[in-house]
């Protein structure tokens, strides 16, 4: 459904040091640098797949939505969509994607919600039948019914990003590109909107491309993810492998009946100790967490044993420096 191959751009930045002179130096000759925002990416994606694209700030990754989303031409390589070039065939091609970037609004500022939903349907010759039956459904799973009648410019972030997420589904697109779209929202209306993502991916087979620094949406919603750094791709796999991978550590929380010893088990290093609780993190390669256990119910009286794995934020970090990104 979506192919990528060998995608490149740079832009060309002017460069001026500070100071009067070099303003005036500046009028006359200017000298540029070269950002290679993207450098040979390539990528297929399947229909009704959940896709995380993630990477440091700068890495790339509004770049490459821009191209895929036809706003942008690459300067080498191809992307074929649906069988569309995006930056050739926008006209039809954008009848077929939702786009929500965190940081730019597709809705009108000074009217009510409702009112840009419903030019969006005209723009995009929606059926009113259809039109009615989408957007109630949006409304009601969304919750906007208190603020679909507020203009844009008196709602919270947070309300202003499910507006988002409604708009760009108005016309019931097949590929929808989400750039942060959690940004603002609560812990309940994080939920909600996950599982709305889930819901339509499920029932309707939207294929969605999800990039964020939340790594709990990522956790939540896609099976497979492309990390991106400096322009280049380094990863594109499933998350439980990227997990398998770089996620060996664990960590096991103790607690026993009161021990003023000092407890060492090797294989481990203690994180935290008290008489009546011991954090200790391991690596499962050299030693399993059934054996840190036999070892710790042989020097002490356990209360309460629980392990826990790695965070994917600590996983994502060590990527990134593992690749100096």
């Amino acid at each position: 459904m979506i192919h990528l191959e060998g995608i490149s751009k740079s832009y060309k930045i002017a460069k001026r040091s500070s100071g009067l002179r070099q303003a005036a130096k500046a009028l006359f000759y200017r000298e540029h640098t070269t950002i290679n925002a993207l450098k040979d990416i390539s990528f297929s994606i399947k229909q009704g797949e959940i896709v995380g694209y993630i990477g440091p700030n700068g890495a790339g990754k509004s770049t490459t939505i821009k191209i895929m989303s036809g706003i942008l031409v690459p300067d080498t390589g191809k992307c074929t969509i649906m069988g569309y070039t995006p930056w050739k065939d926008r006209t039809q091609y954008v009848k077929n994607i939702g786009v929500v970037f965190g940081q730019r609004s597709q809705l009108w500022w000074d009217v009510p919600v409702i009112d840009s939903f419903e030019l969006l349907k005209d723009i995009y010759k929606v059926p009113q039948q259809e039109y009615k039956s989408t957007i109630d459904l949006l409304i009601e799973t969304l919750e906007l019914q208190e603020i679909v009648q507020s203009p844009v410019r008196q709602l919270s972030l947070g309300q202003r990003m499910r507006c988002e997420i409604a708009a760009s589904l108005i016309h019931n697109p097949k590929i929808i590109f989400l750039d942060e779209p959690t940004i603002g929202l609560d812990a309940v209306s994080k939920i909600a909107v996950r599982q709305f993502i889930k819901t339509i991916n499920k029932e309707k087979g939207v294929t969605v491309i999800l990039t964020t620094h939340d790594m709990n949406d990522i956790e939540a919603l896609a099976d497979r993810v492309i990390l991106i750094g400096k322009g280049t791709l380094l990863y594109d796999g499933n998350l439980e492998e990227l997990r398998k991978q770089f996620g060996t550590t664990k960590i096991i929380t103790a607690d026993y009946a009161k021990n003023t010893d000092p407890i060492q088990i090797p294989g481990t290093a203690a994180l935290s100790w008290t008489p009546e609780r011991i954090v200790l993190s391991i690596d499962t390669e050299r030693v399993k967490p059934s054996e840190v256990i036999t070892h710790l119910s042989n020097k002490v009286e356990l209360l309460d044993v629980t392990i826990e794995t790695k965070p994917i934020e600590d996983i994502i970090v060590q990527l990134y420096k593992e690749y100096q990104i």
